[in-house]
């Protein structure tokens, strides 16, 4: 155990004096060896969380995260403030994960980042006989729940590593959880005891605000007008990402455009372009903003209707982390409405769609059943739709099925860079110089141009090589691949296309288990997270942030009083208990009968007649209630207020 108090590591690697609400009682309580749960809000510093108590318990953090790109940055991170740190997940080469582990092995690692399907591989269970851990973290452990907005088979497994650990807490964290989903987490990690640390999901500091517009580009430049700073603009689609970029661009703004298909060092420039402030706002799908840890970002806009609540949530989260008055900020109509259920629709293919699917997969990549376990596969969706006739968006939500079920894992462009690692020694490597000439000018300048070559992947320039030997870049290529055929280096080239990975062996088509209860059951739970966003973004009567709060299983919350609609209701000069009040008495009765103002001011005899008239005028402003004719009432049927 490190000599060093849990302060004196935040100072030194971190250089905070104090840690940020709720920080210290969840470490001290894995510090004491308790199972842990906390619930944090994006940007709410859940990764200190676990770094903290990782730099002084005896050995190895075992860090558990689906987010590739988030493990990547989260190591980045950890080895430039000097503590080392490796990950593993699904797309690295054998001969990376085995160096890895070597230096996990060799006690040479404080964090070991694993993405979950890695944890029950033959080679890490091995390796667990030999790693002394101290502390495991779960990160998204959401993911571990079947009523989670992002199930991942995978997960359920972290309980069998338990078992080979006895004594080691379990921390687990996650920015978005219903009620019953913290409940599952806990029972699924096999908590001794129930321990949840729950930060409120307040952001005080951010206003929500909904517009029904159907000229979304027009209010979009509006809101980059009035609001000055940083900005995120989210859409559905890449093509969408280019389109409104260059349309900020021609009314003066700084934008660029980001989605997951750019090559990894364009998509490299663009974020750290947007994290310098060269670039002022960012069009992206949803791929951007993970892991990206930038204070200042002072609005956030959907031009499209997200998917879920959780979703929602956490992009919209990414606005305002330092504090400071920030905006989130959702335009809709109805086409977008029927959009979502159209898509909903599409993202739960039959069955038997789903198994034709699985099958033609197996045939496209020439895998046989029973064999494909732990292999790669450059995949192009828009040449197997074409190839197999199908639908390329029938063809992704059947693949995101297969893959929530654990038979693949699909990710795209996971690399920033080409990279290589010798797989032989300097001294067999000299020997191999001098009987092979025509290599020794390629081999000397790897040899001089990047460091570490020998012990793990480093990233590479095959353009520079080209550039240093007055060679084309394709001459370099393929002199890479001779030498990864000859097995005297590891070359893993630069990818902009989506990969397939395969954590268990290829199965029949007629034994991929669609459990009819279980696809159900999805399907009904994904129908009312959808729900739930259409009923946020089309309430007109209920404060945003209390809507989003109560999502979560938060009910004691104020009105935020800076949301679009308690502005318009603060237009009414009422005390929020007052408009309760008000409302407790008028609206029984205009839901049985139509009532005059005289009427409605005579049953609130206790409240002045001002703010009686005040509320009624803001009901009818807003069609909560219609009137009948000059200075009487009635209930609209379609709406409610609370």
């Amino acid at each position: 155990m490190s000599t060093l108090s849990i302060h004196e590591v935040l100072s030194r690697y971190w250089g905070y004096s104090t840690f940020r609400p709720m920080q210290e009682d969840i470490i001290r309580s894995v510090l004491s060896g308790r199972d842990t749960l906390a619930l944090l809000p994006t940007g709410g510093g859940k990764s200190l969380c676990y770094q903290v108590p990782g730099m002084v318990v005896e050995g190895i953090t075992l860090v558990i995260t689906p987010l590739i790109a988030l493990m990547k940055d989260q190591v980045e991170n950890l080895r430039a403030r000097g503590i080392p740190a490796e990950a593993v997940y699904s797309g690295m080469s054998p001969r990376e994960v085995e160096l890895a582990m070597n230096h996990v092995l060799h006690n040479q690692s404080r964090f070991l980042y694993l993405s979950p399907e890695r944890l029950l591989t033959d080679r890490f269970k091995v390796a667990l006989d030999h790693i002394k851990v101290g502390l495991i973290a779960v990160d998204e452990a959401h993911c571990i729940s079947q009523w989670g907005y992002d199930f991942r088979p995978p997960y359920l497994r972290i309980a069998e590593i338990r078992e080979r650990l006895p004594g080691v807490p379990v921390l687990a964290l996650t920015a978005t959880a219903t009620k019953n989903v913290v409940q599952d987490i806990q029972d699924k990690l096999k908590f001794k005891q129930n321990n949840v640390f729950e930060r409120s999901f307040e952001r005080k500091n951010l206003a929500y605000v909904v517009f029904r517009e159907e000229n979304k580009i027009n209010r979009l430049l509006r809101i980059c007008a009035n609001v000055k700073g940083t900005g995120i603009v989210y859409v559905r689609n890449r093509r969408k990402t280019r389109e409104v970029a260059e349309m900020l661009l021609r009314n003066g703004i700084k934008a660029d455009y980001y989605h997951a298909g750019l090559p990894p060092a364009d998509r490299e420039r663009k974020q750290n372009g947007w994290k310098s402030g060269a670039i002022r706002v960012m069009v992206s799908t949803n791929a951007f903003g993970m892991g990206i840890d930038k204070p200042d970002v002072r609005f956030v806009v959907h031009l499209d209707l997200p998917d879920t609540p959780e979703a929602y949530f956490q992009e919209a989260g990414r606005a305002g982390r330092d504090e400071k008055k920030s905006y989130a900020v959702l335009l809709f109509d109805e086409a977008d409405i029927i959009d979502a259920r159209r898509n909903f629709e599409m993202t739960y293919p039959e069955p038997e769609v789903i198994r034709n699917i699985y099958n033609a997969l197996g045939n496209h990549l020439n895998l046989a059943p029973g064999t494909g376990y732990d292999t790669i596969h450059t995949f192009d969706i828009n040449s197997f739709s074409n190839q197999y006739g199908f639908k390329p968006v029938v063809v992704y939500n059947s693949l995101k099925f297969i893959e929530r079920e654990g038979y693949i894992i699909m990710n795209e462009a996971m690399t920033s860079h080409s990279k290589l690692v010798f797989n032989i020694r300097k001294d067999e490597l000299y020997r191999f110089q001098v009987e092979n000439a025509h290599y020794d000018p390629l081999i000397k300048t790897i040899l001089r141009s990047y460091g570490g070559v020998f012990s793990e992947a480093a990233p590479i320039s095959e353009s520079e090589l080209g550039k240093r030997l007055s060679v084309s870049e394709t001459f370099i290529v393929q002199m890479l691949e001779n030498l990864h055929k000859m097995q005297i280096l590891t070359y893993i080239p630069q990818t902009d296309k989506p990969q397939i990975a395969f954590p268990v062996e290829l199965v029949r088509a007629v034994d991929l288990r669609i459990s009819p209860d279980v696809y159900k059951n999805r399907k009904k739970e994904a129908e009312m997270r959808l729900n739930a966003m259409i009923n946020y973004a089309t309430s007109s009567n209920h404060c945003r942030s209390r809507m989003l709060i109560s999502y979560f299983g938060q009910p004691e919350s104020r009105r935020c009083g800076i949301c679009d609609v308690c502005l318009e209701r603060n237009k009414a000069q009422l005390s929020e208990l007052e408009f309760d009040n008000i409302i407790e008495v008028i609206k029984p009765m205009l839901k049985m009968h139509e009532c005059s103002m005289e009427q409605l001011i005579a049953a609130c005899s206790r409240i002045s007649e001002e703010k009686v008239v005040n509320a009624v005028t803001w009901l009818v402003d807003n069609d909560k209630i219609e009137p009948v004719k000059e200075g009487v009432f009635r209930w609209r049927k379609k709406d409610e207020v609370s």
